[in-house]
């Protein structure tokens, strides 16, 4: 009789018996996309880095599911949902965390504190070089121009019912920049966080399949055939002063990018100023690896199923997609106006790479230059919109923040 007990006790604690009380089949449901996102990054190579962290995470927080705030989950939908609020009864902060949550609670703090994604930034700037910009100052235009689809979709956003802080959320998936994404969302709407970072990096590993019919449509072959002259040589002096000048500038502006830009141009300083190349080399290798690690993780414990299995998923992947495709529409007409006045020198497929997807978009317009002219070399200028989207992005995210926070 007792091991009849005993076994009772044991299947009732189980998570096999939890699939079929409490919507267990809906994490069953989560349990197949995120065996899905997996092959996605291991077979073909989807932004793995990234993806195979949040899919395993997500298989994790839904095989751990017993049910709203069990002590036994990975990671507590209620314990957020009540942080800092002072008005519930159980008021929650950091300590909270600390004290009663599962190991991707704790985990998550880094990004609900913003950390992980700055840190990201100064491993990106440490691993950018600015150069193409600094000799092109005009790339900044296209890198704003690629901004246009984050204001459309937060405007399809508004139209569909979602609030201010939702749909400002929803629209930074068109900056292509996932540690942006995630940053702003946390603070605006972190309920969403799964949905949307999965929509930015889905689509940022999906730049090769997206962009190239779009650059056709609104470019003709004698356009995108056209080759820029060589840039000049950026000196080593521009390079130490410009994440210099760049950092006062912004965050003066907008004070709410100051942990993002100021990551980025940090990282960017240590890169270039020739005195610091181990702070250099940690910051774009070990440092980068183990916060890429931890922030995968952690967003994919946001994909629980009761938050994600939802009709607001399904409009944030149509919005973000449309997002992504407007940012890319915006350069590319900026970058045909920019070739009519220069009176055909600047090729417009150029414009594509505004959006801050490093150096994927570049890439792109590099071989869809060469399909055209077998001679062409744009890379290394569309880099210069490429780097300016990573601040264009960022600075509309601290726009936004500043507007909604």
């Amino acid at each position: 009789m007792d091991i009849l007990e005993t076994l009772k006790t044991l299947w009732n604690d189980s998570g096999f018996q939890s699939f079929f009380v409490n919507g267990g089949w809906k994490n069953l449901i989560m349990i197949v996309v995120s065996c899905v996102l997996l092959y996605l990054g291991i077979k073909k190579k989807f932004e793995p880095l990234l993806l195979v962290g949040i899919a395993f995470g997500c298989l994790l927080v839904n095989l751990s599911y017993f049910g709203a705030g069990s002590s036994d989950a990975l990671y507590h939908l209620d314990l957020w949902d009540n942080f800092l609020n002072p008005e519930h009864a159980d008021y929650h902060s950091y300590g909270a965390i600390m004290a009663h949550g599962g190991l991707l609670d704790i985990l998550y703090i880094g990004v609900k504190a913003g950390i992980y994604p700055s840190l990201i930034f100064m491993g990106v700037g440490a691993m950018t070089d600015f150069g193409p910009l600094i000799s092109n100052p005009k790339s900044l235009l296209l890198g704003a121009a690629a901004q246009m689809g984050v204001f459309l979709a937060f405007f399809g956003a508004v139209c569909l019912g979602f609030t201010g802080n939702e749909a400002a959320s929803i629209g930074i998936i068109g900056g292509a920049d996932g540690p942006t994404a995630i940053f702003l969302t946390t603070r605006l709407a972190p309920h969403l966080l799964g949905p949307i970072a999965i929509a930015a990096y889905s689509y940022m590993a999906l730049i090769p399949m997206i962009q190239p019919p779009i650059m056709k449509a609104l470019t003709t072959k004698k356009e995108r055939a056209v080759k820029m002259e060589q840039s000049r040589q950026v000196s080593k002096t521009e390079k130490i002063i410009f994440p210099i000048i760049v950092a006062m500038f912004v965050i003066l502006l907008l004070p709410s990018t100051a942990p993002l830009v100021g990551c980025l141009m940090l990282g960017n300083l240590w890169r270039e100023c020739g005195v610091t190349e181990r702070l250099s080399d940690t910051v774009q290798n070990a440092l980068m690896n183990i916060v890429t690690v931890f922030l995968g993780i952690s967003v994919g414990a946001t994909t629980a199923a009761e938050r994600f299995l939802s009709l607001e998923t399904i409009k944030i992947v149509v919005l973000g997609l449309t997002a992504f495709c407007f940012s890319t529409i915006g350069g590319l007409l900026v970058g045909k106006i920019m070739y009519k006045l220069s009176g055909g020198k600047i090729n417009p497929l150029i414009g594509s790479a505004g959006v801050s997807a490093v150096p994927m978009a570049a890439r792109v317009s590099q071989m869809e230059g060469q399909k055209a002219n077998p001679s062409n070399f744009l890379l290394m200028h569309a880099m210069g919109p490429n780097v300016a989207g990573v601040i264009g992005s960022a600075i509309a995210a601290g726009f936004l923040l500043a507007v909604f926070k």
